[in-house]
């Protein structure tokens, strides 16, 4: 089948994407990004750039379309463009207008648990989109999941950021407000079911994990999977309503939009007397809450150059090390077996339970480093004489670490690069005082550990630092998207 999805980021576009092409349908990608965001995938995904609050940007989008799978919608608004009544309901209309004009024989809309009993903004938009979904003139299905976590959700992976870096989390209330997730694998396998299944055809379907969860519950989880003793601080209500405003406009992620707050409180879990669809419907086991969390600990996303504030800006550290037996393809490996060791005590390496110990392709390191708590970086590249980790969601800078080395007549050179941004205005204030020289500590030490390591001898370990120009920024960062385009495009071969 060739099925048209709108959206294909977030926690669940992606996956129905992936979804959609391993059960052998072809995917035609209407984003605003699409040519960009279909680099993911190296078959079977056709791009199409638009915007759904555009009618003319749809015309022809749905041509020769066997399905619509309709993603696209808003959890916050950023008026005036994004709002909840132009992307989440006018957006809806128009492109029902579309499969429409263009004869598709199915509609699918992905909606949201609670969206039929919400009182927020958000479940308001949804339901008055499902309402325009019901009046498609061909087949509709409204899959309404619960809250879906995986690689870089807005609300379980904002947690889990803090939970590493903060010594101290708000809790809303008593914390104690039930939700019910869903692993983003699980919910995708349900879209895609509803794409080719003609049982399903006029149903609304709510779908969600076993595991009721709250705040508290998930902090607690949380802090035994990252091994952080970190504080849960309740904050009365409408105190947090008012620090939420407060915290957008410095600019200050705290997990949870004002939306997201009224969701909470309302409560998102299936009615007591309800069966999961998920289960009794689609015949998906849910992923375990406790094993989704595992996972998710490794899998958020990398955090790129462009992701940062403040100058992009590279430093080397290096120097040359004679009487070593090994050679330069030697040193490299000799580095990636040992790098836990070898990292100095001010980045401790493998911080929580499971991580590698070692670096190898595709793998996440969790770090310990001052100031900071736990961060990640991601091993993109390993070549005979380098390898590069990308810094992943969380971290203090937004960039990569290549390390290489290279023969120089009877010496080895070993060479540490930064191209990096601070991730955000405090952060960029931490990295100009203490942040700095720690940075630089951290990197020296590592390259004299890795001297005396090798058994080799070498002089003192050099730096050098510069800010780039905007031309020479933009070549770090179409280098990086493409480490990680060619990562993801590994994984969907897999």
């Amino acid at each position: 089948m060739n099925v048209l999805v709108s959206g294909g980021t977030g926690a669940i576009g992606p996956t129905v994407v992936s979804a959609l092409i391993a059960r052998g349908h072809t995917v035609r990608l209407f984003s605003r990004h699409a040519e960009h965001d279909s680099r993911a995938w190296p078959r079977n995904v056709n791009p199409l750039e638009g915007d759904v609050t555009d009618p003319s940007s749809l015309d022809g989008a749905a041509d020769g379309c066997d399905a619509v799978v309709h993603l696209v919608g808003i959890i916050e608004e950023a008026p005036p463009d994004a709002t909840f009544q132009r992307v989440n309901v006018e957006g809806t209309r128009n492109i029902v207008r579309e499969a429409e004009r263009a004869g598709v024989p199915r509609f699918v809309y992905v909606s949201s648990l609670g969206s039929v009993r919400g009182q927020s903004p958000y479940h308001r938009s949804k339901r008055d989109a499902e309402e325009i979904v019901r009046g498609f003139a061909r087949a509709w299905i409204i899959v309404r999941p619960g809250a879906v976590y995986g690689p870089g959700d807005e609300h379980i992976s904002s947690l889990l950021k803090m939970v590493r870096t903060l010594p101290a989390i708000p809790l809303i209330g008593d914390g104690s407000q039930l939700f019910q997730p869903i692993w983003h694998e699980d919910a995708a396998e349900a879209i895609a079911q509803a794409v080719e299944r003609d049982d399903l055809v006029g149903g609304e379907y709510d779908i969600a994990g076993d595991d009721m969860t709250s705040q508290r519950d998930l902090l607690a989880r949380l802090q035994r999977l990252t091994n952080r003793a970190t504080i849960g601080l309740p904050i009365p209500e409408l105190l947090a309503q008012v620090g939420l405003k407060a915290a957008e406009l410095v600019g200050v992620d705290v997990g949870f939009s004002e939306t997201q707050l009224q969701m909470l409180i309302e409560g998102n879990v299936l009615p007591a007397d309800a069966n999961n669809a998920l289960t009794r419907v689609f015949d998906i086991t849910p992923m375990p809450l406790e094993k989704g969390l595992r996972l998710l600990a490794d899998l958020q996303p990398e955090q790129l150059p462009d992701r940062g504030v403040g100058p992009l800006t590279r430093k080397r550290y290096w120097t040359d090390i004679r009487g070593t037996t090994l050679d330069a393809d030697g040193l490299l490996d000799h580095v990636r077996a040992r790098f836990a060791l070898l990292a100095p005590e001010i980045m401790s390496v493998a911080a929580e339970p499971g991580a590698p110990p070692s670096i190898e392709e595709g793998a996440t390191l969790t770090l310990s480093i001052p100031l900071r708590g736990h961060v990640q970086v991601r091993v993109a590249e390993v070549d005979d004489r380098r390898f590069t980790l990308l810094t992943v969601g969380g971290h203090p800078l937004s960039g990569a670490v290549r390390f290489q080395t290279e023969s120089l007549g009877d010496a080895l050179r070993f060479e540490v690069q930064t191209y990096e941004r601070a991730a955000s205005i405090p952060d960029l204030v931490l990295m100009r005082t203490l942040g700095g020289s720690l940075q630089d500590r951290a990197w020296t030490h590592l390259i004299e550990n890795v001297v005396r390591d090798t058994g080799g001898r070498a002089g003192e370990v050099r730096q050098a630092s510069e800010s780039l120009a905007a031309s020479e920024a933009a070549v770090v960062q179409r280098w990086a998207e493409e480490l990680v385009v060619l990562r993801k495009q590994r994984e969907a071969d897999l």
